[in-house]
């Protein structure tokens, strides 16, 4: 009886899933039939919608029909729900229109996921063309574009609109440092589209510059920043200037909420300025004015991801369109920025030349005149010149020195021979993380605590290239009184008090002091310029400048290196104009960018010499390799003159769609990467 009774209620619960199955089946059905039964909206009824799929060749838009109930809210610019291949995907709507160019039947919108317009009709037609430019897919750029919907955000109380301008007088007294500065501020004001490139003098107060241009203007304002301590910096003096309410915030590490929060008071009117990083470049600002965008030759306004578009070049475009005003600054220049000068479309925006020489910069190398004061400078790291500025320096404020290296000893040789010190077990470098740890292998991390030179056999070490770390240790036994802080790696420290006291910083790491830093250090300026890249003298410039700049007025900059080099002596006259020319010159002589459009194709053998097959290169178009990236993988570089640049974008991206939709093995298309390493 136990038995038989119990079998129908072991039963039930799989009857009871087969049950709630069939329901869901059948109401699925249900609203299949009412949704392909349903009447046309009267107005417009057909709905373009850019679906969100992955192949290339499927980038393009759909036609489906709009149903009465949806009338309302399936507006331009709303996310949708549709069917496709079978599927339910995303899309964006894009426009109604009355009638639709497809002869067979349309489906029906399946849902309006909300009835708030995200997508502009300006950021989508931007969208378009930053897709062609790097030739990649609409769909892409959108992810970059769009933030995901944050459904408790929508619902909020919608921001009340803030109107805010600059005090004329306090914006010209500003920018008064500037030869040209206040024509600028005055085309601004009156509506105009003026185009500069803007280098400040070392030791000016460029957020607060920044800040009263994006007032001034009359219109929306987007600025782009490299990374989140220079939009606090931006942010703090727009909040100085015109309170919290006076502009939005876009950056990734905000989070979902706030992020999507900042975007919708863009989009909605509330906010007229916004201030971010990458995303910020594609905010839907209203009756836009201006865009700016400040150190553009950091790599950080590169997009990692496909299509791998840079910040200037969307700006760029986007300022074109709605012949907004543009500002491209940094405290040095890119040879981007140094081309739309040359070319005429931008006009320079630089600081005169008091306001230039109240940073004083100059040079501690083995040159004939320091070899006669210091006959030891040519093997010292820190010449004499570096221990008089600390000191000096030290009596009214903090100093900073800049290394480019991290660690203790990021290499070792041998004392006597200079040999490398190598690993006995793997033959890896070796190298020391503090004063008390033993020399250790950086590729299989073996400890050599009794390391012996095979060349000479000598056992002392010595550190040709040396960290932070361990130059904060020097500095310590050499100014015995002064408290020295490191800034780098996971530790990086945004700010720093107005008092004597040493900050050993790595490039990008450098914390800006209150009230400015009463010198600063430039060490190893040689391993800067080392490196085997496109942009190393640029990239040097830019990040030594970038340390100089915090430097107070009438504070001192010293840079340790060869006197005679260029790139040191463009510092020295701080002149990023000229160092720019000089280098867009070299480029133009061996037909690299800006003078040229490069491409490069990466994947696998197999699949570049395909890409290589099918592409239709522009005329006069260079094929430079293949060259093996490693054992899987090659590289392809494509060169063609600067004018067949969007010949050649355009045959990249018909390439891109023909592979897709023959499902071949995918490449990795990056049109202008930033570097060629």
């Amino acid at each position: 009886m136990t038995s038989d009774a119990g079998a129908p209620q072991q039963e039930l619960p799989g009857m009871a899933r087969a049950g709630v199955a069939q329901s869901r089946a059948k109401a699925a059905a249900t609203r299949e039939r009412r949704l392909v039964e349903a009447e046309p909206a009267e107005r417009d009824p057909i709905a373009r919608v850019l679906v969100d799929v992955g192949p290339a060749h499927l980038d393009r838009v759909f036609d489906y029909v709009v149903p009465a109930a949806m009338d309302a809210e399936a507006r331009p610019g709303v996310r949708v729900k549709v069917r496709f291949a079978g599927k339910e995907a995303d899309g964006f709507l894009l426009e109604r229109t009355a009638t639709s160019d497809h002869t067979g039947r349309l489906q029906n919108l399946r849902r309006v996921v909300s009835g708030e317009a995200v997508l502009a009709p300006e950021i989508a037609a931007l969208a378009a063309e930053v897709a062609e430019r790097y030739a990649g897919t609409r769909t892409d750029v959108l992810r970059l574009a769009v933030p995901p919907r944050h459904a408790t955000v929508e619902k909020e109380e919608p921001l009340a609109r803030v109107e805010v301008r600059s005090d004329p007088a306090e914006a010209a007294a500003a920018w008064a440092d500037h030869e040209h500065g206040g024509a600028f501020l005055r085309r601004l004001a009156q509506g105009a589209a003026p185009r500069a490139v803007w280098n400040p003098p070392p030791g000016a107060a460029w957020p607060q510059l920044l800040a009263h241009a994006a007032l001034t203007a009359r219109g929306g304002v987007v600025l782009c920043l490299p990374d989140h301590k220079d939009v606090a910096r931006v942010s703090a003096a727009l909040t100085a200037l015109a309170g919290p309410d006076s502009h939005a915030v876009l950056t990734a590490d905000t989070g979902p909420a706030r992020r999507y929060r900042a975007f919708l008071s863009v989009a909605r009117g509330a906010r007229r300025i916004v201030v971010g990083t990458r995303a910020a470049a594609f905010a839907p600002v209203h009756d836009l004015a201006l865009v700016a965008i400040w150190d553009d030759g950091d790599d950080l306004h590169a997009e990692p991801r496909a299509p791998y578009p840079h910040t200037r070049e969307v700006l760029l475009l986007r300022a074109e369109a709605a012949r907004a005003a543009v500002l491209i600054g940094g405290m040095s220049r890119s040879v981007e920025a140094d081309h739309v000068v040359r070319a005429g479309w931008a006009h320079d925006l630089l600081p005169t030349r008091a306001a230039v020489r109240a940073v004083r910069v100059e040079v501690a190398g083995a040159s004939d005149f320091d070899l006669a004061r210091d006959p030891l400078a040519r093997a010292s790291r820190m010449p004499r010149q570096v221990h008089d500025l600390i000191r000096d320096a030290l009596a009214v404020g903090p100093v900073l020195v800049s290394t480019p290296r991290r660690g203790y000893a990021a290499s070792l040789a041998c004392e006597r021979c200079r040999t490398p010190a190598r690993c006995a077990a793997c033959a890896g470098p070796l190298a020391q993380t503090g004063p008390t740890t033993p020399p250790s292998c950086r590729w299989c991390g073996t400890a050599e605590p009794a390391w012996r030179c095979g060349t000479c056999g000598h056992r002392g070490l010595r550190a040709p290239v040396v960290g932070e770390s361990r130059t904060a240790e020097e500095l310590g036994r050499s100014f015995p009184g002064a408290a020295v802080r490191i800034s780098g790696g996971e530790h990086v420290l945004t700010e720093v008090p107005d008092r004597p006291g040493i900050v050993v910083a790595t490039p990008g790491a450098e914390p800006v002091a209150v009230g400015g830093y009463a010198g600063v250090v430039v060490l190893d300026t040689w391993l800067s310029l080392a490196r085997t890249d496109l942009r190393t003298d640029e990239e040097a410039v830019r990040r030594w400048s970038a340390a100089i700049a915090l430097a107070r007025p009438g504070g001192r900059a010293v840079l340790v290196g060869d006197p005679a080099h260029p790139a040191l002596q463009a510092l020295v006259r701080w002149d990023p104009a000229g160092f720019a020319a000089r280098e867009a010159d070299q480029r133009r002589e061996a037909h690299l960018p800006p003078a040229s459009r490069l491409a490069t194709i990466t994947g696998s053998p197999g699949a570049v010499d395909d890409v290589l097959v099918l592409l239709e290169a522009p005329e006069g178009a260079e094929i430079l390799g293949p060259v093996p990236i490693d054992e899987e993988t090659c590289r392809v570089v494509v060169r063609v003159p600067r004018a067949r640049g969007s010949a050649l974008s355009q045959s990249l991206g018909a390439v891109q769609r023909s592979r897709a939709a023959r499902k071949l093995d995918p490449v990795r298309i990056q049109v202008d990467p930033p570097s060629l390493d």
